[in-house]
């Protein structure tokens, strides 16, 4: 590959953070508004010691709050990664790495990622590389990847929007299916499919089951939308015209997280909810409705570029929340939120209701 091509690899990177932390690029609704929990108004446990802990791909978190993957990949981006991975080691939860694509191919850029492990030694930490990226290169690619942070675990996430939109995206997606199985054969970590914001429909959850895979990582519409991202990065590149209009046509594509979430729980195994998560309260809509692990990326990045107490603070603001939620639905630990009475209602409870009524239990 020449080195323009990676040097283009790197800086788009720190396009994709600095635009995904100033510009307004969240678009739809997640469907986490239409979940009302039913008020328990004598909780009967006591709220200081509720149990926030889980358990996850047979490895223990303080909390299902789990740091989605944001960045790495440009020396700029490297003190961001630090910081939350800080995070990570302080609270006991996951945190996964953005698309390690950039360093596999500069190694020079191996220390934006590797920091994660240096800061966070205790942390389970999951690799990222993109199905494309697993295909063209094989096995050997992810292996790297997982070593190169001593992950837990690695994500093969599917991008194909925000390729389809990108002037150097790749287009074509196919023997990425067989790919993903020939690395659940062989690798030594867990494999995850992870959406990044079009959320997972039952039909792909099938497969990826089929497949091997040990978790699936929703990443539904209505959160940050990569197709808004790349509208951005195509006006302030001076190709605004087609690609800005065709990203800004396709903000409003996906399945919403709560209406995926929902299909791939009902093809089983172990689910990290994202898209849209924006709040404790949110955090525990999820679990409540199946999911292990509740992933969020945007609301900590701004805080994660600021400092590491604002960090803390951020953190600290969602475990509060998601500890009075479940002390108001007399949760004690968070497998009790699977049996909190809630109300699913609105275009939420009709996208579900529509294939299979039985999807609705509340």
């Amino acid at each position: 590959m020449s080195e323009d091509k990676k040097q283009f690899t790197s800086s788009r990177k720190l396009d994709h953070l600095r635009i995904c932390a100033e510009k307004k690029v969240e678009s739809g609704d997640a469907g986490f508004m239409d979940i009302r929990f039913v008020h328990n108004a004598l909780p009967e446990c006591e709220m200081r010691a509720i149990d926030l802990s889980v358990r996850f791909l047979n490895h223990s978190f303080k909390s299902p709050l789990f740091v989605s993957a944001m960045t790495g990949g440009h020396p700029g981006t490297k003190e961001v990664n630090a910081r939350l991975a800080r995070a990570a080691e302080r609270f006991g939860i996951g945190m996964g790495v953005g698309s390690q694509r950039a360093a596999l191919e500069n190694p020079d850029l191996i220390h934006t990622f590797s920091i994660v492990r240096d800061e966070a030694p205790h942390a389970f930490l999951v690799a990222n590389l993109g199905a494309v990226q697993l295909r063209d290169r094989g096995t050997e690619w992810a292996e790297k990847a997982v070593e190169m942070i001593r992950a837990d675990a690695i994500a093969i996430h599917l991008n194909f929007l925000q390729e389809a939109i990108q002037p150097e995206g790749d287009h074509n997606a196919a023997g990425c299916l067989a790919a993903i199985q020939e690395l659940c054969a062989v690798s030594r970590v867990p494999v995850i499919v992870k959406e990044t914001g079009c959320g997972i429909s039952a039909e792909t959850a099938k497969k990826c089951w089929g497949a091997g895979v040990g978790a699936i990582d929703i990443g539904g519409w209505g959160g940050t939308s990569w197709a808004a991202v790349e509208s951005v990065r195509a006006d302030e590149c001076g190709k605004a015209g087609q690609l800005k209009t065709l990203g800004e046509n396709f903000t409003c594509w996906g399945l919403p997280t709560v209406v995926s979430l929902a299909e791939v729980l009902a093809c089983g195994g172990s689910v990290i909810a994202s898209g849209g998560v924006r709040s404790g309260m949110d955090i525990a809509k999820g679990c409540a409705l199946g999911a292990d692990l509740c992933g969020m990326a945007l609301p900590l990045l701004r805080p994660a570029m600021e400092s590491d107490e604002a960090l803390s603070n951020a953190i600290d603001a969602i475990h509060q929340e998601l500890t009075a939620t479940m002390f108001l639905t007399g949760s004690s630990k968070i497998s009790d939120l699977r049996r909190a009475r809630m109300f699913i209602t609105g275009t939420t409870r009709q996208m579900i209701e529509k294939d299979n009524p039985a999807r609705i239990r509340r």
